[in-house]
């Protein structure tokens, strides 16, 4: 049996192209039941970075909801009201748009505005999800 080395596992995964490379990493994930991730060795003053890191990963949370009508309950009429005093919408077009749940009753909207328009329609028995 051949000795196994680490010089010459790493000469034939160096001499492997980019599409063989990332099916040995599938193969390997499967194999083992991990998930490759990037792992950065940076030197002592890029790790004590952290905090920067985080400082990113809290400027990327979501600023911009999108709120769905997902179930309007028992109070059709209620629930068009709502709608109609959301959306600006007429009255055909409300109706229209409730009764084709679900249906997305504004995008882009900030947090605290879709959780009043959540509390509003959990009120009157309807459920919204927010995105």
């Amino acid at each position: 049996m051949e000795e196994f080395s680490k010089d010459k596992l790493i000469d034939t995964i160096s001499s492997l192209s980019v599409l063989e490379l990332s099916e040995l990493i599938k193969a390997l994930e499967v194999k083992f039941g991990v998930e490759a991730n990037q792992i950065y060795h940076g030197n002592n003053n890029e790790c004590n970075n952290k905090s920067n890191i985080n400082d990113t990963k809290q400027s990327t949370e979501q600023t911009e909801f999108d709120i769905t009508l997902t179930n309007i309950g028992s109070s059709k009429i209620n629930v068009i009201k709502a709608v109609r005093e959301i959306t600006n919408l007429g009255l055909k077009e409300a109706k229209d748009l409730v009764e084709s749940v679900p249906k997305i009753l504004k995008s882009k909207i900030s947090k605290s505005e879709a959780e009043e328009i959540r509390q509003k329609f959990s009120n009157i028995g309807a459920t919204v999800e927010i995105k």
